[in-house]
């Protein structure tokens, strides 16, 4: 059956990672104010368990928003492994905003030589190695969390060994004290993501589109499907592989490029 194109006042819920004060809380936000949804925001532990209950739900007046790229890191792994996943569930990415990243460390602590812990989702840990490693003993144990607001949100007052990394908003928002602000290793720090749904995104002039294949593991394969990118004349902004997790040396690519999905031009491509 084809699929609507978007009426955001059918969205009834809105799915994030969470708990609430993450990145993607404030992403999801962005999302509502955009599209003008009148919806029930619903804050689930991982990536994974969004997407499940995304394909789970037998409506289409469900979304959600997950991040999928982190501009030092690059591609948010369980995100990937996860679109990749996706078969016949008529689950499109329908838009994407960008996040400013800006990490503050966050606890309870008078100083930084009383923390022993410091406790992140690993995106953001990995984001602030430089600040980590140039104040904290090799002795200091790093902890990783489902998000950075599950790691603010862990402090507790008596406990001034174990601190957190995430945004200032977080710690305002669970009133737990900020340490030192801009620690980031990269000043330049953005997070991509991505809200899908069961309908198509109107055409902006200004799209995006996402597809997922895999090749032969033979010689030549991939080029030959790259080389119809340069037949039609389509910019491609994006390409990662994942192990396709059936058989070893066996591969799945994401490709972003620049168009829309219904463009003649796409559709003579690719459908």
């Amino acid at each position: 059956m084809q699929q609507e194109t978007l009426d955001a006042t059918k969205i009834k819920k809105l799915l994030f990672l969470g708990p609430k004060g993450s990145y993607s809380d404030f992403a999801k936000d962005k999302f509502i104010k955009s599209f003008n949804f009148n919806c029930v925001s619903t804050n689930l532990k991982s990536i994974t368990g969004i997407i499940k209950a995304i394909k789970d739900e037998n409506s289409e007046d469900i979304a959600a928003v997950i991040p999928i790229e982190n501009s030092i890191e690059g591609i948010v792994r369980e995100a990937l492994d996860n679109l990749v996943s996706l078969k016949k569930e008529g689950i499109k990415i329908i838009a994407e905003t960008t996040m400013d990243v800006k990490h503050a460390l966050i606890g309870y602590a008078n100083k930084k030589s009383e923390i022993k812990i410091i406790r992140s989702h690993p995106q953001a840990l990995a984001q602030c190695k430089h600040f980590i490693s140039t104040n904290f003993p090799d002795t200091l144990i790093e902890e990783a969390t489902l998000s950075t607001s599950a790691a603010i949100k862990s402090l507790h007052e008596d406990d001034k060994s174990i601190a957190a990394i995430g945004s200032i908003e977080c710690a305002k928002m669970y009133k737990v004290p900020v340490i030192e602000e801009a620690i980031n290793d990269e000043e330049n720090n953005k997070t991509r993501f991505i809200l899908l749904g069961k309908f198509l995104s109107p055409k902006t002039g200004a799209d995006k589109t996402s597809i997922t294949f895999s090749t032969e593991n033979k010689a030549g394969a991939l080029s030959r499907i790259l080389t119809i990118f340069d037949k039609h004349g389509i910019n491609m902004s994006y390409i990662d592989s994942r192990p396709s997790k059936k058989e070893l040396g066996e591969y799945v690519f994401y490709i972003d490029f620049e168009g829309h999905i219904n463009d003649d031009k796409t559709k003579k491509s690719f459908f």
